[in-house]
């Protein structure tokens, strides 16, 4: 992270503050003390990121955004700690295309990716993951009512 990344940073947490009624600017207007207790943080915490000392730690991150009403998400990007691509918003997935497998649903490599597993283990991942997934053959053995049909199909079968 550089000075550059803290200033702008910290340049638009001010300015959320100031629309939202905190009182930054006077050193008796109470507002930085006032957004630390509704956020559950250290003053110490605020004042360092306004006087561009030091970013917040993630925890001090999640709670201002939620203080200030803006996204966590938001708040990663707009500190420089993560791209929008690395916090890649599910919904802004692409449609995908008329007939296409998945049907919208990310592929289990997608999941993993999504939930961090690291990428020497996802191979892993979806082998696991596999096994608790039904067949394509299986889905109308399993639905209610199907029993009597698969029976059926085993005994003309001769098991």
């Amino acid at each position: 992270m550089t000075s550059q990344d803290l200033d702008a940073f910290a340049a638009w947490v001010e300015d959320l503050m100031r629309e939202r009624g905190y009182d930054i600017d006077s050193p008796r207007g109470g507002g930085k003390s006032r957004i630390a207790d509704e956020a559950g943080v250290h003053r110490a915490a605020v004042t360092r990121l306004l006087q561009r000392q030091s970013m917040p730690d993630l925890e001090t991150t999640r709670r201002l955004a939620r203080v200030l009403g803006v996204p966590v998400r938001e708040m990663l990007i707009r500190s420089g700690r993560l791209t929008a691509e690395e916090l890649a918003d599910p919904h802004d997935r692409p449609a995908p295309a008329p007939g296409a497998e998945s049907a919208g649903r990310p592929t289990l490599e997608e999941v993993a990716e999504l939930l961090g597993i690291p990428a020497d283990r996802r191979e892993m991942f979806v082998r696991v993951v596999e096994q608790f997934l039904p067949q394509e053959s299986e889905p109308a053995a399993r639905e209610p009512g199907h029993e009597g049909t698969r029976r059926a199909a085993k005994a003309a079968a001769g098991d």
